[in-house]
């Protein structure tokens, strides 16, 4: 791998990998090569056009020198050589001295994505877009912060599972829900695991996660959405409010990023410009009726007919809070249950609030978490107020009529993280392959 070369003592070596610039001078060439890992130069200061007689090498010079001029950005090749510490060279302070090389795939002549390519532009050619340093750090940082939550909650003898993504209801409300045909019925696309994580508790299993995919029929084209994406759900038992979500979900959070920060901090800072900042503990926490008194205050009404804050109320919070608190995060707590689903556990105090949350990065909501109903009782009569019908939801209202401890969690959107911590215009940027209303392929 490229990314090994300089610890190697000068001498043969032999590495593969896509052409990224070509500088073919008169008497020496130069070759930029990326893998996976990283970039080096290449030289060839062997440089024949025409076949000479006198010289001995000729018939491996002229060759070598016509196959690095007719190389395309994006091809594919093998090359054998010398490899030469040099402080001098800037990519890396080593270079390879082009002995051999084969052109194993090569790319067609016309790139169709450039520097200045849009987005839409990108996303057809994906997998080209995906060739950027930037892009292939993304999911490098994706997979580091997946890890690290994954020690959490294995340190805390939680266990991994996998829900079905086809179901015989809605687990949310019946908005938003992808309909499908089923052999001689229908099913629904799952908007969230959230019944099956919910069956794990009655299971007793306590403590669950699951990484996977979540579906959202929303026709939104905003930066924040899609109708496909990663969920990162957790679930578990024995808890005494929604403050025993919020204190795991503050604990995953400070470790994923401080992994990101300790193994890609250096690389972030140099390929977005970012200082990337590990949260301190506990978050700040602020009622959502205070938090648009707040804003209020700071000269926004938030203009919805319901009770629920709105995006640029989401950001004015936030920047009140890092101006007040340096806080790139807060907990709005206690929202009405006219704007929550009907699994969430009303206020024992104040039965028009839940016992649930959102979790606002940099202004932006990524994720909504709460104290569970665990009384069948009580969760029958709020899904009827909802409008839903206790028939539709049998298998889920029967995981309450055997035992059930108190219990909570939280969904998070994995995309919406990964753009807020890189500082991304948009998810598209952060999702491997992305789909919204438009995109379906590739």
């Amino acid at each position: 791998m490229i990314k090994d070369l300089a610890a190697r003592e000068d001498g043969p070596v032999r590495v593969s990998g896509w052409v990224e610039k070509v500088r073919d001078q008169r008497y020496v060439q130069f070759v930029v090569l990326r893998d996976e890992s990283g970039a080096v130069q290449l030289v060839n200061g062997g440089v024949l056009r025409e076949p000479d007689p006198e010289n001995p090498r000729s018939d491996i010079l002229v060759p070598r020198t016509t196959t690095i001029s007719e190389l395309t950005q994006g091809t594919f090749v093998t090359v054998e050589g010398e490899l030469q510490h040099n402080e001098r060279v800037k990519l890396g302070g080593v270079e390879i001295q082009i002995e051999t090389i084969e052109v194993v795939t090569a790319a067609l002549p016309d790139n169709p994505i450039a520097a200045d390519s849009g987005i839409d532009v990108r996303l057809d050619w994906r997998f080209l877009d995906l060739r950027r340093p930037e892009q292939n750090l993304v999911f490098r940082i994706q997979t580091t912060f997946l890890h690290a939550l994954r020690n959490v909650w294995v340190d805390r003898g939680f266990i991994e599972i996998q829900t079905p993504k086809l179901m015989a209801s809605a687990s949310e409300s019946r908005a938003e829900l992808f309909e499908v045909e089923y052999f001689e019925g229908k099913a629904f696309l799952a908007q969230s695991p959230q019944f099956f994580k919910q069956m794990a508790q009655a299971a007793g299993f306590g403590g669950i996660f699951e990484v996977g995919p979540a579906f959202r029929a929303d026709h939104s084209f905003t930066s924040r959405h899609a109708t496909e994406f990663t969920s990162i759900d957790t679930e578990l038992s024995w808890i005494d409010s929604h403050e025993d979500v919020m204190e795991l979900h503050e604990e995953l959070i400070v470790a994923g990023l401080s992994a990101v920060k300790e193994k890609h901090g250096e690389e972030i800072q140099k390929l977005f410009g970012i200082e990337l900042e590990v949260p301190s503990r506990p978050f700040p926490r602020i009622p959502l009726a205070e938090a648009k008194e707040i804003v209020k205050a700071e000269g926004y009404e938030v203009p919805r007919a319901d009770a629920d804050m709105d995006p640029e109320g989401e950001r004015r919070i936030a920047a009140h809070v890092k101006q007040k608190y340096g806080h790139d995060f807060v907990f709005l707590t206690d929202y009405d249950v006219s704007i929550r689903p009907f699994y969430h556990m009303r206020n024992s105090e104040n039965p028009q609030l839940t016992n649930s949350y959102d979790l606002v990065y940099r202004g932006t909501e990524i994720s909504t978490g709460a104290q569970r109903e665990h009384r069948i009782e009580v969760l029958e009569a709020q899904a009827v107020e909802k409008g839903m019908d206790p028939a539709e939801l049998g298998f889920y209202l029967d995981f309450f009529r055997y035992g059930v401890p108190p219990h909570g969690g939280f969904g998070m959107g994995l995309n919406r993280v990964l753009m807020l911590m890189l500082q991304q215009s948009s998810i598209r940027e952060v999702t491997y392959l992305f789909r919204g209303p438009n995109r379906l392929l590739p």
